[in-house]
């Protein structure tokens, strides 16, 4: 038999050598890390599991359950009497933002903030939020007075890079709305003030071929969820918070031109007409939602359509209505009314729910003060933890990355003291956060967010 032998230069083969290529051995394996605690919600079952154990390697999850063998190289970390659940997500927040305190102040403040100062204010925001347990948001809108800036982009992008700590983004940019609507940042000042009227590259739009263009100019600059504005809002001086601000036709090129670039819709909308019309178009959630009729729930339903209630956003300035201009706490105690009946309506019907905030209206990190209020309203708590986790993650289109605790899924792991399905304000108490692999907190929060908490309000009780 005749051997052929392929030479390979001297000098070559010491390049290969040094960078590990032909060699023996192959990298270390990653380090294993098994979590133990009392409970377990895997993101999708009925009940907890008792005697709870997550296995990690690396960013990922390599086995979850009840009393599961634990490798004999795993560093173990018993986090006692808890419960491990996937990373919360928040269908609706705005972390580049802070809508907080008083309105008036905030508006005027507004107008000599340096765009730059709020990038690095919205950093503490995303750290606040992460430490929270919530490792994952949709981050539906970020807009300033005058700005071009896409400051949601960067801070999802620093938050990749790991420059930044902070939740996973899906972001809008600066989400769709119509002259003079609720997404206007310009309605209610002195025409003209700002030098020009916003066009499409502020997310201002008449017309269904402006919008199609908006929605373009927006997946140019980053955004992975089209936000737009298809009725009247709360925190908007120069319109009534239920009529319609889209026309059907315009609905329609928004969805169209979305789902052409594969990007999801969710529209904000407290208007039971404006909804019928973003249902009919195909949107696929809507966004508070406050005086939807049983009538367009049953559509919502029938269509799969996600309701995100934003429930904690109403209840914040509920209990602050002085801080409110009087035609904004007009607004206000409308929606408030309505949103109650509207949800308790959703939850027995059926309607597929998605946890959401509208973080920045209050404090970042409080987000899981919504869970109270779902379940003060009807929900089981079960329920509410599916709609922050698996719910969450379908209606973000991220199901087989994150949600459950699940073999392969990314190790976005918390836990929280005792028994959140007997004490749903467990979630508030979050102890313990993991997200891809790496321990974010473990213990008391950092004094940063604790900081940020001290503005928090008691709400724990739905307004009706």
């Amino acid at each position: 038999m005749k051997l052929h032998c392929h030479c390979v230069p001297l000098g070559l083969i010491g390049l290969l050598l040094l960078s590990g290529v032909g060699a023996s051995h192959g990298a270390e394996p990653e380090k294993i890390i098994a979590l133990k605690a009392a409970r377990l919600f895997d993101g999708k079952s009925k009940t907890l599991a008792s005697n709870g154990v997550v296995i990690v390697q690396g960013s990922k999850i390599v086995n979850a359950g009840s009393s599961l063998p634990i490798p004999s190289d795993a560093q173990v970390i018993d986090l006692g009497d808890t419960t491990l659940s996937p990373g919360f997500m928040d269908g609706h927040s705005h972390l580049t933002l802070d809508y907080s305190g008083d309105f008036t102040k905030r508006r005027l403040n507004e107008l000599d903030l340096n765009v730059s100062e709020q990038a690095i204010r919205a950093t503490v925001f995303a750290r606040a939020t992460v430490e929270a347990g919530f490792t994952t948001v949709r981050d539906l809108g970020s807009r300033f007075v005058g700005s071009p800036e896409f400051v949601d982009v960067a801070l999802r992008n620093s938050i990749n890079k790991g420059l930044v700590v902070g939740p996973r983004m899906l972001v809008a940019t600066f989400g769709i709305g119509a002259t003079g609507g609720h997404f206007d940042s310009t309605s209610g000042f002195r025409d003209m003030l700002f030098g020009q009227e916003p066009g499409y590259n502020h997310g201002i739009a008449d017309g269904p071929e402006e919008i199609r263009k908006a929605v373009r100019f927006e997946v140019k600059n980053g955004a992975d969820v089209i936000k737009a504005a298809v009725s009247g809002g709360v925190l908007s001086l120069a319109d009534e918070v239920d009529t319609p601000q889209l026309t059907p036709v315009e609905m329609a090129a928004l969805v169209d031109e979305s789902h052409r670039l594969r990007k999801k819709v969710a529209v904000h909308c407290h208007g039971d007409q404006a909804a019928r019309e973003a249902i009919e178009a195909g949107v696929d959630s809507i966004e508070h939602g406050s005086f939807l009729k049983p009538e367009t729930l049953t559509l919502m339903k029938n269509k799969g359509i996600y309701l995100t209630p934003t429930l904690m956003a109403t209840e914040w300035i509920m209990s602050r209505l002085d801080s409110y201009p009087p035609a904004l706490q007009t607004k206000a105690k409308a929606a408030g009314a309505a949103r109650s009946e509207m949800f308790r309506n959703a939850v027995k019907m059926g309607v597929k729910i998605s946890f959401g905030t509208d973080a920045a209206v209050f404090p970042h990190g409080q987000n899981a003060k919504e869970f109270a209020l779902m379940t003060g309203l009807g929900m089981t708590p079960i329920d509410a933890l599916k709609a922050a986790t698996s719910n969450d993650a379908e209606l973000f289109g991220i199901a087989a990355k994150v949600g459950t605790l699940e073999k392969g899924k990314l190790a976005d792991i918390i836990a929280m003291p005792g028994d959140p399905t007997t004490d749903i304000t467990a979630t508030e108490r979050v102890s313990f956060v993991m997200k891809e692999g790496k321990i974010i907190r473990s213990g008391p929060p950092s004094s940063q967010t604790a900081a940020a908490s001290e503005e928090a309000a008691d709400v724990s009780a739905p307004v009706d």
